[in-house]
């Protein structure tokens, strides 16, 4: 009983503490705070790993802690982990203006004009990711003020 008390202590330490930047390719959540080395594939898929298994990532984004950023705009939770899960994929996505990812976004958002929702992101791609170290919820914040 007293280790999981201590583990549990510990866990919430590093929630409220975590405000930090995290690695972009993993996105945030525990696995993201406990392992700092990111220099490897083997390390990335670690922290994603623990991120994914613990299911802590909802909590940190819906939270603000393990560092995440909560959106100024209200979005669905979906679409903040699927986009804290897919940035990649979806900045490579919105550049061309097509792809699954993208639909899939369009969807969570509950957009029904896909096409032109996917033509005003690539239009507006610079204004959405501002650099390389853009956080999902300034993604989700541009995209809301550039498209909703």
């Amino acid at each position: 009983m007293k280790k999981l008390l201590i583990s549990v202590a510990a866990v919430v330490a590093l929630a409220t503490s975590a405000m930090a930047g995290v690695n972009s390719q993993t996105g945030c959540g525990l696995g993201s705070m406990i392992i700092k080395d990111d220099s490897t594939a083997i390390m990335l898929a670690l922290q994603a790993t623990t991120n994914g298994t613990s299911g802590n990532q909802t909590f940190g984004i819906t939270s603000g802690t393990l560092g995440c950023q909560k959106t100024k705009v209200v979005m669905n939770e979906r679409a903040q982990e699927f986009v804290a899960s897919n940035m990649d994929t979806l900045a490579k996505e919105i550049a061309v203006g097509h792809g699954e990812s993208l639909d899939t976004l369009a969807e969570l958002l509950k957009v029904e004009d896909k096409a032109t929702f996917s033509a005003a992101l690539q239009a507006n791609y610079n204004s959405i990711y501002t650099s390389q170290k853009v956080q999902m919820s300034d993604v989700l914040d541009n995209i809301a003020s550039t498209t909703l």
